[in-house]
């Protein structure tokens, strides 16, 4: 199946998913930023086709998934990712996410360990207050006339200048997505970020986790990799010299740590 289906969730939120790579290998669940959709992981699907059966699916809020109204919870995101895998009959599986997908994946580190094989978190971050912050950012973004200062303040957080000012594919190609946002879609993913602090909780992921960073990593900085590192029993931490959309900036430096920690044995 190389194309989008989609699912209902039991609130009512219809997620849209695909599966690369042959059915007999193991599962990799990919999760995506806020404000891109599953297509941000295309450059790392090819290479990982051939050692697993990926499974991508688009946040709510984004892409071809449901706007659902009101503030998400991580809770309410975790839970869309396990009725994801109870549909598909897919019992365990790896699991990376990047920025908010990262935090996602905590959750299920933290709530559903039995579901997760091997954990990838990157870019990503345990806790981003204060709350005053993205009350400000929630209230914007739906009062905006259109995405367009959004998308160019979120494109200016994730890429160096030399890729801005390229006239980069991969930049327009995200920017797009951006502009294309429903504003309510990042207010609620928002809500998740501004009533998230799982700083302690992270300590209880018992899973085989590795923590990818950006150097350059102004929105989750590198301090916050190095603080999920040093609380999760075992992980490993690696940190390139990115901003922080890490697997587009450096896509073979990216895969290469990835498929390092996933075909690594694990613990049981």
């Amino acid at each position: 199946m190389n194309h989008l289906a989609f699912f209902t969730t039991g609130d009512g939120c219809r997620i849209a998913y695909r599966f690369d790579g042959p059915a007999d290998k193991p599962v990799l669940v990919l999760s995506n930023s806020i404000g891109t959709t599953l297509n941000m992981w295309d450059m790392q699907i090819e290479a990982l086709s051939q050692h697993f059966r990926v499974l991508r699916y688009d946040t709510r809020g984004h892409g071809g998934s449901s706007v659902t109204a009101g503030a998400y919870s991580f809770d309410r995101l975790g839970r869309d990712v396990i009725e994801l895998l109870d549909a598909l009959n897919i019992s365990r599986a790896h699991f990376c996410g990047l920025s908010l997908g990262g935090m996602i994946g905590q959750w299920l580190g933290i709530y559903a360990p039995e579901r997760i094989d091997h954990l990838i978190l990157c870019n990503t971050s345990s806790f981003m207050g204060p709350a005053e912050q993205w009350d400000e950012r929630i209230a914007s973004v739906l009062q905006a006339k259109d995405m367009s200062e959004t998308a160019e303040m979120f494109l200016s957080y994730w890429f160096p200048p030399h890729m801005l000012q390229a006239q980069s594919a991969i930049v327009d190609s995200i920017r797009a997505v951006l502009l294309s946002m429903d504003p309510q879609g990042f207010a609620g993913c928002y809500a998740a970020v501004r009533d998230m602090d799982m700083r302690r909780t992270v300590a209880l992921i018992p899973r085989p986790t590795l923590v990818i960073a950006g150097q350059y990593d102004t929105v989750t900085l590198p301090s916050h990799s190095e603080w999920i590192a040093a609380h999760v029993p075992g992980a490993k931490l690696v940190i390139l010299p990115a901003v922080h959309l890490s697997n587009i900036e450096y896509p073979a430096e990216f895969l290469s740590a990835m498929l390092e920690c996933l075909l690594s044995p694990s613990k049981d």
